[in-house]
């Protein structure tokens, strides 16, 4: 049974947004367990360099948030349980069979996609210690409401989504203006291409453009951060769809970054949910061919318009994004501007934000290994461990790997930031010196093929991008100069 009176309810130009929505973020979430799947165990696992039953054990029971780890004790097997299960739920949206059913089915998939991977981050301690990972879960739960083929997408929702995005943009926005003062300058791209986390193929070209062309960047990420959120919630006027085009400035930024770097899924959920923001008569206008592909859906929502029980079900949520917006919309405005903090146990309702201060200089720490039985000999050959993402050959062009998240390596871009005796860092040394198989193949290769090396080491350098003429005449996309030794020469029975 539908009513009149829940018309107001019926987003009926956004069916394509949803289906943008829910199929891209479920890939996201695909994405992000394959990446789990891949790398938990190693990192976290049983044995791993932060164990999960160490964790659960000293916790207690006490974790920062639900996780089916805390009621149905931690394995490995059960982990890989979880992950293949968040594969499955999340491929079968992405090729739209929940959306098929009754609107309560998606619903519940995406709340067990949620669930699940929720799970995994609260235990997964540092290395689940990023913005995006609390973003995937919001984004999961928030799409949950959008419901199925056969009624219009609820306002309410889109509206939650467009929230969701302004706080993710114009937190980022605020962060950077009340940061380092290379933001206000304009000179923060100056250095940002060549010392982000994880380069891309194009970040050194991006980092050789003229000096006019960063400060440009830096005006144009302003605007898109600071000024264009805003207008996310403007509706058309005199025909000129404003939300939409707000919609597609964030998307285009968002591209940038994703072709001149590595930051996971970010840029890309991010596209994925600016693009809730776009209707369908702006779509159709740029691609008249889409209106033909999307008219039986439009049309079978039109058709069928919500029914009470799933009215009252969007309400509610509506009602609890609207309580869970209260802090973040204090955190915004505050003079301690919390980034990618969390305000309750269900990472909904996050404050989100990075790069308020752009770091000037890259070290890399480089991680050595020998077979020599004496370190200290000058004629001992030291191999280098190669990772998958972060630079080591100066010779190396970067890789292209987000949306996939290389946690182990982004984690070794945050050593020379803090502190650089880490706990995981020291059980890493370990494995490399036990030849672990699982940690080994979280790298790009072993160059002991197996074999236990007898001592390893760690050493800052300082890398910088190659200049146009030093790439002609040496073929090296980096230089790279001996900084110091930060870990000497341990063996196994050093640790």
């Amino acid at each position: 049974m539908e009513l009149d009176w829940l018309d107001w309810l019926n987003a009926r130009d956004y069916v394509v947004a949803r289906e943008i929505l829910q199929r891209g973020v479920a890939a996201l979430a695909v994405i992000a367990f394959v990446s789990t799947l891949n790398q938990f165990r190693p990192l976290l696992g049983e044995h791993g360099l932060l164990p999960v039953p160490a964790l659960l054990r000293a916790a207690g029971g006490r974790l920062r948030g639900p996780s089916v780890f805390r009621w149905w004790r931690y394995t490995d097997r059960r982990l890989t349980v979880v992950c293949w299960v968040g594969i499955v739920l999340g491929a079968s949206v992405v090729g739209g069979l929940p959306q098929l059913a009754p609107p309560f089915v998606p619903l519940l998939v995406f709340l067990v996609l949620w669930l699940l991977y929720l799970s995994i981050v609260v235990v997964g301690q540092t290395f689940y210690g990023f913005g995006w990972e609390m973003l995937l879960c919001e984004a999961l739960f928030t799409v949950a409401f959008l419901g199925s083929v056969h009624e219009p997408p609820p306002l309410t929702v889109l509206i939650a989504v467009w929230w969701l995005v302004f706080r993710l943009e114009f937190g980022a926005g605020m962060i950077k203006v009340r940061g380092g003062r290379e933001w206000r300058d304009l000179t923060a791209l100056m250095y940002h291409h060549e010392t982000q986390p994880m380069p891309g193929p194009l970040s050194r070209q991006a980092h050789l453009l003229p000096p006019w062309f960063h400060r440009l960047e830096v005006v144009g990420n302003h605007v898109a951060q600071l000024v264009v959120p805003f207008l996310l919630f403007v509706p058309a006027i005199g025909g000129v769809p404003v939300g939409s085009i707000a919609a597609a400035v964030i998307i285009l930024t968002q591209l940038w970054l994703v072709a001149t770097g590595n930051f996971a899924w970010l840029n890309w959920i991010t596209v994925v949910l600016a693009a809730g923001a776009i209707s369908d008569s702006a779509w159709w206008a740029v691609i008249p061919g889409l209106s033909a592909a999307a008219d039986p859906l439009a049309s079978s929502a039109e058709a069928a318009g919500i029914p009470v029980w799933w009215a009252v079900v969007v309400v509610a949520a509506s009602v609890l994004f609207a309580w869970l917006a209260v802090a973040p919309i204090r955190n915004l405005f505050s003079k301690r501007q919390l980034m990618n903090a969390s305000f309750n146990r269900f990472l909904l309702g996050n404050a989100y934000g990075a790069f308020g201060t752009v770091t000037k200089r890259r070290i890399e720490i480089v991680v050595e290994g020998t077979a020599a039985a004496d370190p200290g000999d000058p004629d001992v050959t030291w191999l280098e461990y190669a990772f998958k993402g972060k630079p080591g050959d100066v010779r190396r062009m970067p890789g292209q790997f987000a949306p996939y998240h290389l946690r182990l390596d982004w984690l070794m871009w945050f050593l020379p930031l803090g502190r650089m005796w880490e706990p995981w860092f020291e059980a890493f040394l370990v494995r490399l010196l036990e030849a672990d198989a699982p940690t080994l193949r979280l790298l790009a290769g072993d160059p002991f093929a197996g074999e236990r090396p007898t001592w390893v080491r760690a050493r800052a350098y300082r890398y910088r991008f190659t200049t146009r003429a030093e790439f002609r005449e040496t073929g090296d996309r980096w230089v790279r100069e001996l900084e110091g030794e930060v870990v000497g020469p341990a063996s196994l029975r050093d640790t």
